[in-house]
Order: C-alpha cells, then sequence, then structure tokens
C-alpha cells in the first residue's frame, strides 16, 4: 500500500506540469490584451504614444512581451517560490484575494454538499428497498424533474419572484448594508438568511444524481449471495440494510464525495454570479473575461492540485470501504 501510494504521489508532477502548461498556453491564444482591458476603463484605450508606453512597460514587468514557453517556465519558478503574481485587476497580490474570497465559496460549498449528502443517500437507500413502489417512482420523478432544471435558470427565477416580486429573501450579497451595526446573533441570522437562495441552488440538483448512484449501488449490493445469507440467518431488515448492504454500497459514493472536494475552492461561477457574491466563483468569472491570466492560472494550480491528490485518496478510501480491495 504504502509503495502504490509513493508512485501514485510521484506521477502528479508531470500530470500537474501538463495540466498547468495547457490552461497557460490556451490563456495566452485568446483573444485580447490583459494589459490594454487593466490599464483602460471598460476595456477602451486610446492609441496615444504615453499609453502605449505604459502598455509595453506593464507587458515587460510581468514577462508578457517573452515567447510563451518562457513566461511559462518564469510561472513555474515563481510558483516553486509560493509566489502566485498580481492580478490585471486592481494589481493586487493574487494570493491575498485567494485568502479573502476562499473562506466565502468553502462554507456556500460545504453547506450544499452536507444538505445533499444528508438528503439524497437516504433517499437512495429508502428507494433501493422500496424498488418499483410508487414511492420509489414519485421520488425518481420528483427528483429528476429538479436534476433538468439549469441552474442558471432557477437562480433567475429566485431573484426574480423569491427575492423581487415576492421579496421572500434577499437577491444578492451575503449580508445585509447595515451590518456592522448588528450584534453577532443578528449578523449570523442574516448571514443564514442571505444564504438560502445561493446553497438551494448549489444543491438540488445533486439530490437526484447522487441518490441515483445511491440506489444503483444499493440495488446491486442486496442482490449479492451474503446478502441473502444474512437474511437466512433470520437477521433483522434494518439489521441487513444498514449494517451489512450500506458499507460496500458506499464505494462509488466515496469517490463523488472526494472528487467533489476541488470543486469547493473554484465554487459555483453561475450561482457567484447570479447573487452576486464575493467568492472564488465571481473572481474567476472576472479573471477569464478580462484575461487575468495569473489569477486563472492561480486557481488551476490549486484545483489540479487538489484534483491529483484527490485520485489517491479515493484509491486509499476504497480499500477502508471495501475490505476485498488491497494494494500490497
Amino acid at each position: 500500500m504504502r509503495a502504490y501510494v509513493l508512485r501514485r504521489l510521484m506521477l502528479i508532477v508531470p500530470s500537474f506540469l501538463g495540466i498547468t502548461f495547457i490552461v497557460f498556453t490556451v490563456m495566452l491564444l485568446t483573444p485580447g490584451d490583459p494589459t490594454r482591458l487593466s490599464l483602460s476603463e471598460g476595456g477602451a484605450m486610446s492609441e496615444t504614444e504615453g499609453e502605449k508606453i505604459k502598455r509595453d512597460a506593464t507587458r515587460k514587468l510581468y514577462g508578457l512581451d517573452k515567447p510563451r514557453y518562457q513566461q511559462y517556465g518564469i510561472w513555474l519558478s515563481n510558483l516553486v517560490r509560493l509566489d502566485l503574481g498580481k492580478s490585471f485587476i486592481g494589481w493586487e497580490p493574487i494570493g491575498d484575494k485567494i485568502l479573502r474570497r476562499l473562506p466565502i465559496t468553502i462554507t456556500l460549498n460545504i453547506i450544499a454538499l452536507l444538505i445533499v449528502y444528508i438528503v439524497a443517500i437516504p433517499l437512495g437507500v429508502f428507494a433501493a428497498v422500496k424498488q418499483n413502489s410508487i414511492a420509489d417512482r414519485l421520488i425518481t420523478l420528483v427528483l429528476f424533474v429538479l436534476y433538468s432544471m439549469p441552474v442558471i435558470w432557477v437562480g433567475t427565477m429566485a431573484v426574480i419572484y423569491l427575492g423581487g416580486h415576492l421579496q421572500w429573501f434577499p437577491i444578492g450579497g451575503l449580508n445585509s448594508a447595515n451590518q456592522a451595526q448588528m450584534g453577532w446573533v443578528a449578523w449570523l441570522a442574516d448571514r443564514g438568511w442571505h444564504m438560502v437562495l445561493p446553497v438551494a441552488c448549489l444543491s438540488y440538483a445533486g439530490f437526484a444524481s447522487l441518490s441515483r448512484y445511491m440506489r444503483s449501488s444499493m440495488l446491486e449490493v442486496i442482490r449479492q449471495d451474503y446478502i441473502r445469507t444474512a437474511r437466512a440467518k433470520g437477521l433483522h431488515e434494518k439489521t441487513v440494510i444498514l449494517k451489512h448492504a450500506l458499507r460496500n454500497s458506499l464505494i462509488p459514493i466515496v469517490t463523488i464525495s472526494v472528487m467533489s472536494l476541488p470543486g469547493l475552492l473554484a465554487g459555483s461561477v453561475i450561482v457567484e454570479k447570479i447573487f452576486n457574491i464575493n467568492g472564488m466563483g465571481l473572481m474567476m468569472w472576472e479573471a477569464v473575461f478580462k484575461r487575468d491570466y495569473f489569477t486563472v492560472m492561480a486557481v488551476t494550480t490549486i484545483s489540479a492540485t487538489l484534483v491529483l491528490l484527490a485520485l489517491v485518496l479515493v484509491d486509499i478510501l476504497y480499500a477502508v470501504v471495501d475490505p476485498r480491495i488491497s494494494y500490497d
């Protein structure tokens, strides 16, 4: 097991280099000059001699006047020194931007992820136990209706009707304008009220996919011989399902749960944009549209590292969940 993990960790380096090089190349090939977009208001810039000199100086400062392979080498050498560079948007250090926005995105996504798992796993188990019943078909219908609705439409409708016409929920941000005058209890309640719609938009689609994974895995397990043997011994059905069937049916769920962790950093770009939440998703949105290469590369670097580590963690958890799997 230790040798296997060591080999997988060694493979992270070439995989990481390949991912970051491809993303870096794609960003450089996209139309638009980041110095023009960052030094001008609204992306329009006059071609005066002074502006041209300023833009050329900025390109030289960030190494954008060099060949692409040299630019990648400079970025990689800075990364080794843990220097993520400065953003073209406001010329702020990217590390400071990430540290400021990271807690917001992680909080939203972890709450949504917990809600999805708390709801979807019991639903999947129930649907498997009650296979082909009216309850199973009704749950399937409702969940697939939710899954078929795009998040951009659901978020927009929530803002227009629940936040606008009915005014039940705030339509943007994570706190009210007078948050500075609130006590901590009122501030916490206000933050929770603002998070209702974003969290709902982040979680509703996950109910269907995760519950169907759980249902399919559970159906496969309860048809196994050892489950029939457990029932033949006279064990209570609840014991058979929860003790013998549930653990082995969690193997695909382990994969999904671990692989969803890297997405917590990037966040939901659409949801954060709709509700104007100043998190990692909105930062990524702004960086892509304003050709902020270094911010895009910083988020990509963190996400790629987490994905590669998550793949190793999935293999380790497989052996923990299923005793039949061994890497010795």
